[in-house]
């Protein structure tokens, strides 16, 4: 399939935009997918920051058996605010951001199907975060529901007003979705359509595979959460009973179009982080990615079967037997297209040429804490367990290890693998070291304590809890703020090594794949003639060229 006559369509009427000068153009209204993706990227962190801090506030909270920091309406505010942020203004922009950047990239293509339609989703990301936010300054406050916002508690509303804290956040989350669906309909219309001459299905990188798979779970489980949304704001503010017990209402429905999208949500967010390991272990082994059929394949069916696994989170909700027991094994099966990726990475790097350099360090850590998540995930799979720990900070710690420990990682890991790319300038590599090393430590450090004291019976969203608890919760909460401290060599780096770092060569990594055949940073239409794809991605040592012009893909 080529993509010739669609990308001199992209936007007609109009000639290929020029570049603002250097880092203006990233304040611009632009329509390049290079820029859209840094812009995401830097906006998503900013929030990370922000959704960090009010993490070391909780944590902080914690740190002892009293509530003696905060009040209890604001510590619910915090922990509501903090987990709100991080997955819809930091996680998800994030892995879009970096996927605008590499999508079009990686299958040949100039740009986005919809490029219009792209700088809209992304300008939705800071206006719902600025709204989100805008709620700390009413009267009554944020939102104090959790950020799962169950009925019928976020439909209290004592001040009787409609402008109140859980209204902003329901608006907030509904203007998400929209953004987020935008997104969708472009990957996969830029995917299906916009591959260069010779780019099959079975020649796309993995990592484009997974952003496919994940994408298409946004489309179909997507519209869901967004109609419970809904719903749940004309409670708040209509009077209607959808979900409100005192009226007549199901509040379990709720849960039920709350978690058909938010638990296969994590495989939206962890599909692309599955693709940039799949993407970095081959280049720092010097090897093919092994069974790489297989790994894109498993793409389609973590999707296919993460559609019906969301009951289990619902397992105390009054769900029948019968429900119970088919929800369980479909959690569980969901494990074996995993452990095929799993054993297909280990595979990759088994006795290869391996290099720890940062991008490696960060991929092969998050791999080793997402083995840790998918063990205690099975686990909470089982019914008999699940009932044991529900509601306990084991469903805290095991989430973490998931939202952190593998995604955040693999994020970082993408951002210093990727990071000569798009800036053309070399990361500092003991900057870096340093912070994966306390990047590692402190998100051990923080959440591993959480599976004993969920063993132990804590349950979450208290900010006063038993004495006994406090050993693990002070560890914790020590292990939080180094987790804190290891994001300012980060910040050192990337913002140093932008302004002022080495020149990075075109493939500094000597990597394979289209995004490497162009200069660092690419020009506005990537490349100069659409590359005439010849061969699979991963030829590691087996000496095939990637494409036939390879020689004609720059400018002269």
């Amino acid at each position: 399939m080529t993509n010739i006559s669609v990308e001199n369509l992209n936007i007609p009427g109009e000639e290929p935009q020029s570049q603002p000068p250097e880092w203006r153009r990233y304040f611009s209204f632009s329509t390049d997918h290079k820029v859209i993706g840094i812009q995401y990227l830097v906006t998503s962190f900013i929030f990370f920051l922000i959704g960090g801090f009010l993490a070391m506030i909780v944590r902080a909270e914690l740190i002892t058996p009293e509530s003696d920091l905060v009040s209890r309406p604001l510590y619910n505010s915090l922990y509501t605010m903090h987990g709100t942020v991080m997955i819809f203004l930091w996680i998800f922009p994030s892995l879009v951001g970096l996927a605008n950047y590499l999508v079009p990239l990686m299958i040949g293509a100039r740009d986005m199907a919809f490029p219009k339609l792209n700088a809209v989703a992304f300008w939705l990301v800071p206006v719902f975060g600025v709204l989100l936010l805008s709620s700390y300054f009413l009267p009554n406050g944020t939102a104090q529901a959790g950020w799962w916002s169950y009925p019928p508690v976020s439909l209290q509303n004592p001040s009787g007003s409609w402008l109140s804290g859980q209204f902003i956040w329901i608006l907030a989350v509904a203007i998400s979705g929209v953004s987020s669906i935008m997104g969708a309909v472009n990957f996969v219309a830029t995917i299906f359509k916009m591959r260069a001459p010779g780019m099959t299905l079975l020649r796309m990188p993995a990592y484009v595979w997974a952003v496919l798979s994940a994408q298409l779970i946004q489309l179909t489980a997507l519209p869901a959460l967004t109609a419970g949304a809904v719903m749940l704001l004309l409670d708040l503010v209509a009077g209607t009973s959808f979900f409100d017990p005192e009226r007549g209402g199901n509040p379990v429905l709720y849960q039920h179009f709350f978690w058909f999208y938010s638990h296969p949500a994590v495989y939206v967010m962890a599909l692309p982080v599955f693709g940039i390991f799949s993407e970095i272990l081959p280049v720092y082994s010097r090897k093919p990615l092994f069974g790489y059929k297989v790994v894109a394949i498993s793409s389609l069916l973590i999707a296919g079967v993460g559609i019906f696994v969301w009951v289990h989170h619902m397992y105390a909700s009054g769900t029948p037997g019968w429900m119970r027991m088919f929800f369980m094994v479909s959690s569980m099966f969901v494990a074996v297209p995993t452990g095929i990726k799993i054993f297909a990475w280990t595979a990759t790097v088994w006795r290869g040429k391996i290099r720890l350099q940062t991008p490696m360090l960060f991929a092969l850590g998050a791999i080793v804490m997402f083995l840790f998540a998918g063990i205690t995930g099975v686990m909470l799979a089982a019914v008999p367990f699940d009932i044991h720990v529900n509601n306990t900070y084991f469903v805290v710690g095991h989430f973490h290890y998931i939202v952190y420990g593998t995604l955040t990682m693999g994020l970082f890991a993408a951002i210093y693998h990727w990071f000569p790319k798009m800036t053309g300038r070399m990361y500092n590599e003991g900057l870096g070291v340093v912070h994966f090393i306390l990047a590692f430590v402190g998100t051990n450090l923080n959440f591993f304590p959480m599976h004993p004291l969920g063993l132990q019976g804590m349950v979450r969203r208290i900010s006063s809890y038993d004495p006994e608890y406090a050993f693990w919760n002070v560890i914790s909460s020590l292990g939080a703020f180094l987790l804190g401290m290891s994001t300012l060599p980060f910040i050192l780096n990337i913002v140093g090594s932008w302004v002022q770092g080495e020149k990075a060569p075109d493939n500094p990594w000597r990597a394979i794949g289209l995004e490497w055949l162009v200069s660092s940073p690419p020009p506005v239409e990537n490349f100069e003639e659409l590359p005439i794809v010849v061969s699979g991605p991963y030829g590691y040592g087996l000496d095939k060229p990637l494409v036939g012009n390879e020689a004609a893909l720059k400018p002269h």
